[in-house]
């Protein structure tokens, strides 16, 4: 299985301490460069623990200038767009990746796109974790993860919580 992800579904799931469910459910984790800047930035200013040189299971890999600008014309930072245009160029199964307008430009591109709460939920529905709504409870306190009343109750449904 091909996945790539974009920042902020590994930001969220290391702020509570579950980032190696990414590797139990997905195995090897692909990234495009802006990503993996974006997460060094983050590890210099303190927002998330140090891991990308001591995580064998995340790949980092270059998008061709020319081929980032077939993108989708929506507005979008160079994580995402290049996320996107890596998933693309990978004919990738999934893409990880939180942001609304991002998802949804992804889909319009044809991609299968997965967040970090259907990340919990397939995560449960393969016994790695035992519950969903503490996780995504710590995702709202630890990581500051905005998540409606409606999501959250779906999520809950969904897992089976």
């Amino acid at each position: 299985m091909i996945v790539v992800s974009n920042t902020s579904p590994i930001t969220n799931l290391s702020a509570i301490g579950q980032l190696p469910l990414l590797h139990a459910l997905y195995g090897v984790l692909y990234i495009p460069e802006a990503v993996y800047n974006e997460l060094k930035e983050g590890e210099h200013r303190g927002d998330h623990p140090p891991f990308l040189e001591t995580t064998s299971w995340i790949e980092v890999r270059s998008v061709p200038p020319n081929f980032r600008q077939t993108s989708p014309p929506c507005r979008l930072d160079i994580g995402e767009a290049e996320a996107i245009a890596l998933a693309q160029l990978m004919q990738a199964d999934i893409l990880l990746m939180d942001e609304h307008i991002g998802r949804r430009c992804a889909r319009l591109m044809n991609l299968r796109v997965v967040g970090v709460l259907g990340t919990l939920i397939a995560a449960k529905q393969h016994g790695l974790i035992e519950a969903v709504r503490p996780l995504m409870e710590q995702l709202q306190q630890k990581a500051g993860f905005r998540i409606s009343e409606r999501l959250f109750q779906e999520v809950l449904q969904q897992a089976g919580e």
